[in-house]
């Protein structure tokens, strides 16, 4: 595994990382006015996954779609600032930032002033085509970034990510080594082709195999029926539907489904 910012995460422990959903923030279509209640439902959320045994929270920007392609406006940032603040003092496990679609540096702005320990980039290096057009990854500008603002954070990196399809001649397992080797992430985090949906194990061996030293996550599709054998093959999990009412990612938490969740993967 590797020695970079994850080992001061985890360090041999597979994490079980579950996702608080966020409702829409302002200025977001969908926005119903009432930031209080957005706040109080993180803090619940995050509550009820680390009281079930997840070992972390991301927490995400899920309802803001449409989403932007790079940079977010300053009223989300301010939002996911305050939301990610009450998840922080809400919960003892690590937690994440992911700022969509594809802001790297709001989601490290977020990390600086609130202590979150991880961020997730969905496209760091390389290019995906997504329903945002073209989003490039800008890993020189965020790892400067990061080192400008002395953070001890970790870029939780995906590969081939969901909800987007890859330039004509891209091989996974290649985007798999500059992700690590020339984009510096920490981690890596495979995913299927949609949320919610499964991520295919041959997916994972290749990235695994192309890149033996890299911590590997599995980001979508897990369950209760696949988390173990999941994480024989993976480094950690990362759990958004399969925890949520009725499974259905954008949902708040639900306790028995998380708590069943943690008791499948062994724990």
């Amino acid at each position: 595994m590797g020695t970079r910012h994850w080992s001061g995460l985890w360090h041999d422990h597979r994490p079980l990382v579950g996702m608080v959903h966020l409702p829409p923030l302002p200025g977001a279509p969908r926005w119903e006015g009432n930031f209080e209640s957005v706040v109080a439902r993180a803090s619940a959320d995050a509550r009820t996954l680390a009281e079930a045994g997840f070992d972390a929270v991301i927490v995400e920007n899920f309802g803001d779609v449409p989403f932007h392609g790079h940079r977010v406006p300053a009223e989300t940032v301010a939002a996911m600032t305050a939301a990610v603040v009450s998840v922080v003092r809400a919960v003892d496990i690590p937690v994440g930032v992911n700022v969509l679609r594809n802001d790297a540096a709001a989601a490290l702005g977020v990390a600086a002033a609130t202590g979150a320990r991880f961020v997730r980039v969905n496209v760091h290096t390389g290019s995906m085509w997504t329903d945002q057009g073209l989003l490039e990854g800008r890993a020189a500008e965020t790892l400067r970034l990061r080192s400008a603002l002395e953070l001890e954070v970790a870029i939780l990196a995906d590969v081939h990510v969901k909800h987007a399809v890859p330039p004509a001649g891209s091989d996974l397992a290649d985007a798999a080594a500059d992700t690590w080797h020339r984009g510096l992430a920490d981690a890596l985090v495979v995913t299927g082709t949609g949320t919610g949906r499964t991520s295919a194990s041959a997916d994972v061996t290749r990235v695994r195999t192309s890149v033996p030293t890299a911590p590997v996550l599995v980001g979508s599709g897990v369950d209760t029926a696949t988390v173990r054998s999941t994480l024989e093959q993976a480094d950690g999990v990362i759990v958004g539907s399969a925890v949520m009412e009725g499974g259905v990612a954008g949902g708040r938490v639900d306790p028995r489904r998380a708590s069943e969740l943690v008791r499948a993967a062994g724990r």
